[in-house]
């Protein structure tokens, strides 16, 4: 599939300096792309520089008032990366306590194609309430890239800066681009 809009949001992890990868590969493709950025996730980016390649403003709070801002289009598709262990749980547990999370909500809740990549050590990984929020969203036809099939897994303790450059920026993309036209519905042709 060539265009379409892609909804990003970005937690506080070390990946997000470099979410300007994912916009353009998505606009290689000819898809527009708007981010948001959780509360924490906002000091882990250049806002202005996303901005001038996304051509569309950074969201990370509620708009004051109607009129503040000019409305995005509707999303075809959901990225959450990188996503941390703290906002994988509250996705999980549907809690909308912030701009992101309520978004992120919602365009589960209209089943918008999402993939999450998260950005975990093993430890935090290891836990039981971060499997079962794994689990869950999986149920929910979520696309998590974690594990071996992935190729992407949790990083040692200690270690997240230097996995950061390994992001899988571009494999998040083309797996929500798959999921996008898995989800479209064919045309016949027969006559």
């Amino acid at each position: 599939m060539t265009g379409g809009h892609l909804q990003i949001v970005v937690c506080a992890a070390g990946p997000a300096a470099d979410v300007t990868q994912l916009i353009s590969a998505a606009q290689k493709h000819s898809w527009t792309t708007a981010v948001t950025a959780t509360p924490n996730g906002i000091d882990f980016i250049d806002v202005p520089a996303i901005e001038k390649l996304a051509d569309t403003e950074v969201r990370s709070s509620y708009r004051a008032s109607p009129g503040d801002r000019r409305p995005l289009p509707t999303a075809d598709a959901l990225i959450i990366a990188p996503a941390t262990y703290n906002s994988i749980n509250k996705i999980a547990l549907g809690l909308a306590d912030n701009y992101a999370m309520t978004s992120v909500a919602e365009l589960i809740g209209r089943q918008v194609p999402t993939v999450i990549v998260p950005f975990v050590n093993a430890a935090l990984a290891a836990r039981l309430p971060f499997r079962r929020a794994v689990a869950s969203l999986r149920d929910e036809g979520v696309r998590i890239l974690l594990g071996p099939e992935d190729e992407w897994k949790p990083h040692p303790p200690g270690s997240g800066r230097t996995q950061q450059r390994a992001f899988p920026w571009t494999i998040a993309f083309e797996t929500v681009t798959r999921l996008v036209l898995t989800d479209c519905p064919t045309t016949s042709t027969d006559g």
